[in-house]
């Protein structure tokens, strides 16, 4: 099935123009944000507006089509973050001005650790750069996110 051109926008719409895991902007982006299956097709998710997020390119290709990571504290499974059902305050806060995204809860941790979404394997990669930017252009951090020092 085809998601109608006025389904993607009512999904961009929701989600503010941001990506549903890292909070981007696709305002601030060079490419066009995806709509990610929150339940993957491969696993039986539908093309309805409750399964269906706005995803940037970065998260949409690292999620691909998990459900679940694990939460490198506890070393436990766990679903990962679901834009349906959680609240991102709740399970993320942003450090270092809004460079980096920390997860505070197994659901956010496991997120952070599956999307990579602190490029953790490159000492300030690209999105941590892209982040200082924008926040020198006062396009990021979201307003209604939570910043921690």
């Amino acid at each position: 099935m085809t998601i109608s051109k006025e389904l993607r926008q009512q999904i961009r719409e929701r989600a503010k123009y941001l990506c549903e895991y890292c909070h981007s902007s696709e305002e601030a982006s060079a490419a066009r944000f995806e709509i990610d299956h929150i339940q993957p097709r491969s696993l039986g998710g539908a093309d309805t507006f409750e399964n269906l997020a706005l995803a940037c390119q970065r998260c949409n290709s690292y999620r691909y089509n998990f459900t679940e990571g694990t939460d490198p504290e506890s070393q436990v499974s766990t679903q990962l973050f679901n834009p349906r059902l959680h609240q991102w305050n709740e399970h993320f806060v942003w450090e270092k001005g809004g460079l980096v995204i920390r997860g505070k809860t197994s659901i956010g941790r496991a997120t952070c650790d599956r999307l990579d979404l602190n490029d953790q394997d490159h000492n300030d990669g690209a999105i941590v750069k892209a982040r200082r930017f924008w926040i020198r252009g006062g396009w990021h951090p979201p307003l209604d996110d939570t910043i921690e020092a």
